[in-house]
């Protein structure tokens, strides 16, 4: 455990501090501050502007172990969100100079912005094989200020003073305030995003905290898509005239929103209505069909994840951020386990054989990444244009 005595090595600016004493220093990037969450690890390549953004990393720290960081520069096209809620990076190497014609700020004036606080020069694959050895913890990064010091006492102090992830409820700290309607399409190299003008189908997103290319997913499949808030009642949602409803991915405890969440949930499951669900609602679905989530030990956060469909055979690679699972043991026998996980046999997907209800611990949207789960909405789609039909 570190204190006044601890050996600060020269010209360190900022150091990462974990629940467990561990500590890493070196120099600030972002904002000057501190942040405090659970410290986590992505192995994405690619993408760290949207997973900066991914409000799914609410509240927590991302260590990045690919080591060349802001090698594209940062964008207002590659967005997940409207703004970020994490709480630090970590990186290995200073920021990347941009190499992009895309770019139009560096990735220090975008994090500063935002005040985003983050350190470099860490060892990360120590860092990342600390966290694998001894699970998720909550940590803080302090990037120092001209003429400050360290308070390492100060530092243990709110570390041991923020809330553990397992039964924290965020998902209503990141949603919408209000309802509104979203009409933008995917991004295509030369004319940027389309608009999606003659809609064919109308799906009600519940916005847990959604990330905005799944949106798109659906608006390019001629949907017209009605976001809501988390907290929004079934009956409300039915009153939109829904032909499906897609539950999305988002932060926290899925148990600790299911309290709110999951109640609403099995009401709309209960009118035969199409629903969908993607990370964290995928947890929350497996809830309201009957399941139990629990915490991983480290959890999955990376763009290439090997998945099985265990209907298909086919293995698809995904991308994906989730420190929950649903337990398979806990469903009952009218749900059925469609996906298994590569890595440690995780439920990555599910669905209900008398509802026509389904959804996938991954993300089919992938942007940046593989694009091998896409089928998954024109499955949505089929199914909404399926109950239409009868």
């Amino acid at each position: 455990m570190a204190d006044s005595r601890t050996h600060i090595p020269p010209h360190a600016n900022a150091c990462l501090m974990l629940a467990d004493g561990k500590v890493f220093f070196g120099k600030g990037v972002g904002a000057p501050g501190t942040g405090i969450g659970e410290i986590c690890f992505n192995t994405a390549m690619t993408g760290y502007q949207e997973v900066i953004t991914d409000l799914s990393f609410a509240g927590q720290i991302i260590t990045f172990t690919f080591p060349h960081i802001g090698n594209v520069g940062t964008n207002d096209e590659d967005l997940e969100a409207v703004k970020p809620h994490i709480s630090g990076i970590v990186i290995r190497e200073n920021i990347t100079e941009p190499s992009s014609f895309r770019s139009t700020a560096h990735l220090q004036s975008w994090l500063a912005r935002y005040t985003i606080t983050g350190i470099c020069a860490v060892d990360t694959r120590a860092l990342t094989r600390h966290i694998r050895k001894f699970g998720a913890q909550n940590a803080a990064i302090c990037f120092l200020k001209e003429g400050e010091s360290f308070d390492f006492t100060k530092l243990q102090s709110q570390i041991l003073g923020c809330p553990d992830m397992t039964g924290r409820e965020l998902a209503a700290e990141v949603t919408t305030p209000k309802t509104y309607e979203w009409t933008q399409t995917s991004w295509k190299l030369g004319s940027g995003f389309g608009t999606q003008s003659a809609p064919r189908r109308h799906v009600v997103a519940i916005d847990y905290g959604e990330k905005l290319n799944i949106l798109r997913s659906l608006a390019e499949r001629d949907c017209k898509v009605t976001v809501v808030p988390a907290q929004t009642k079934a009956e409300d949602i039915m009153k939109l005239n829904p032909d499906g409803i897609f539950l999305s991915n988002g932060p926290g405890d899925p148990a600790a929103t299911g309290v709110y969440a999951v109640p609403e949930l099995q009401k709309l499951i209960a009118t035969g209505t199409p629903v969908i669900g993607i990370c964290l609602g995928h947890q929350l679905l497996g809830i309201a069909l009957g399941g139990k989530t629990a915490k991983l030990p480290q959890g999955h956060r990376g763009a290439n994840q090997p998945v099985k469909n265990l209907e298909t055979g086919a293995v698809e690679i995904t991308s994906q951020n989730h420190g929950f699972a649903v337990m398979p043991e806990s469903l009952p026998k009218n749900v059925k386990m469609t996906h298994v996980s590569l890595f440690d046999g995780v439920c990555e997907g599910l669905k209900s054989t008398d509802k026509p209800v389904f959804s996938v611990q991954y993300h089919p949207e992938s942007s940046p990444g593989p694009h091998d789960s896409r089928y998954l909405f024109d499955n949505f789609i089929a199914m909404m244009d399926k109950k239409d039909a009868r």
